[in-house]
């Protein structure tokens, strides 16, 4: 069996006067390892476990392929082999009696590890101790490139990805790669041609019972993730998530290469990025037409060829090419207005026409034309005057740089 063995280099973070903690113990490790960032007090303990990358020295099972860094892991992957770890409900075979033990708890369903603040059970103890993490807002595992805090270190292993380009899980059909495995199995179902989970409600069918599951909550309303914050509920993990990033969170970490501006997550950036480069990645598969943004290609595709749906008010007649406009323009014949003016009594109905009235306030001017040197107080206005002035969106330039304008 052909191994690839991964360049390991032996670290320090004395190198950078500084001693790090483990967070069980007081024990300084001053040994980093450059791969997985994980941390040591001896340099011999360092070397020992660089093998763990390298592939250096390792057992091989007689039985199969696999190969090990330690004598007692193989001996566990041994006992998956001879049945000697074996569960009398479903035949499994584990590495050990503990893991055995713990299998065996998804058939009782005891969960002997239970949170004290909310009540939450967990069939093992390491995950209650990640669990507690929510509530202590704990997050032990720091990046040392951009300072972001996880409760977990495989998350944090994963996120140090994002700023090495490392992605180690490569689809063997297309060859696209990602970051994480988990991406990489959804990926995989795009080439599976059967869809064996299907809505009964809409008659569309999935890969996976998880995206079935997902898509149930659109008719059934459930919005199992709530923000601790706001109160606000979700229909996907991920939603909450970057509801935190982008509502709750000042963070900005992600910094535009053309001019100072800064965002909250990458997508965002990425997308303001197609300002400076006219990128325009969405093409129209009737027509050589291409667009910046996908709202564009979706309203040509509905205006131009007929093809998709769109959203029409029930009362006015007025059609969007999303959902969630609709909803927001809904809301104005409602005249639910929720969200208050912190300088004046103004009310209004979305959080979007809130933030561009409050430009009436202030007397910042952002943006300005890189053509005639015009300045407008948002991002909108300066697009839709530098469309008139010239094809040419990379005039679009912040007031942070105004010497650029000049």
């Amino acid at each position: 069996m052909e191994v690839k063995c991964q360049s390991f280099e032996l670290k320090t973070e004395a190198d950078n006067n500084v001693t790090s903690k483990h967070t069980h113990d007081d024990k300084p490790r001053p040994y980093l390892c450059a791969v997985c960032h994980k941390q040591f007090t001896t340099k011999g303990n360092l070397t020992r476990h660089g093998a763990l990358h390298t592939g250096e020295n390792w057992y091989s099972c007689t039985q199969c392929e696999k190969r090990f860094p330690t004598p007692a892991q193989l001996t566990g992957h041994m006992n998956i082999h001879t049945g000697k770890c074996k569960c009398s409900e479903c035949g499994k075979c584990c590495m050990s009696s503990y893991k055995l033990a713990v299998h065996r708890r998804s058939h009782t369903g005891e969960k002997p590890f239970e949170c004290n603040v909310c009540n939450k059970a967990f069939t093992q103890k390491v995950h209650l101790v990640e669990h507690i993490r929510i509530h202590s807002g704990e997050k032990p595992f720091e990046c040392n490139v951009c300072n972001k805090a996880f409760t977990q270190k495989v998350h944090l292993v994963e996120h140090i990805r994002i700023h090495s380009g490392e992605k180690p899980f490569e689809c063997n059909v297309c060859n696209k790669s990602f970051t994480q495995k988990a991406h990489l199995v959804m990926h995989r179902s795009i080439h599976s041609v059967e869809k064996s989970f299907r809505c009964h409600a809409s008659d569309k069918a999935f890969n996976q019972l998880s995206s079935l599951k997902t898509h149930m909550r659109l008719h059934t309303g459930e919005k199992p993730y709530k923000c601790l914050l706001c109160d606000k509920r979700f229909s996907q993990s991920s939603s909450l998530q970057q509801h935190k990033r982008c509502v709750h969170s000042n963070r900005r970490p992600y910094h535009c290469p053309y001019c100072v501006l800064k965002f909250k997550t990458n997508i965002h950036l990425k997308r303001h990025v197609r300002i400076h480069t006219d990128a325009k990645p969405y093409s129209c598969r009737h027509c050589s037409d291409c667009f910046t943004w996908r709202d564009q290609l979706k309203t040509h595709l509905l205006k131009s060829h007929n093809e998709g749906t769109w959203f029409t008010c029930d009362i006015c007649e007025k059609k969007f090419s999303r959902n969630d406009q609709l909803k927001s323009h809904s809301l104005q014949h409602k005249r639910v207005k929720s969200y208050v003016c912190c300088e004046c009594p103004m009310r209004l109905c979305t959080a979007a026409a809130l933030k561009s009235h409050q430009l009436v306030h202030s007397s910042l001017q952002q943006f300005c034309c890189g053509k005639c040197g015009k300045y407008f107080e948002d991002k909108h206005s300066v697009v839709r005057h530098f469309e008139r002035c010239t094809n040419d969106r990379l005039g679009i330039i912040s007031l942070f740089n105004p010497h650029v304008c000049k």
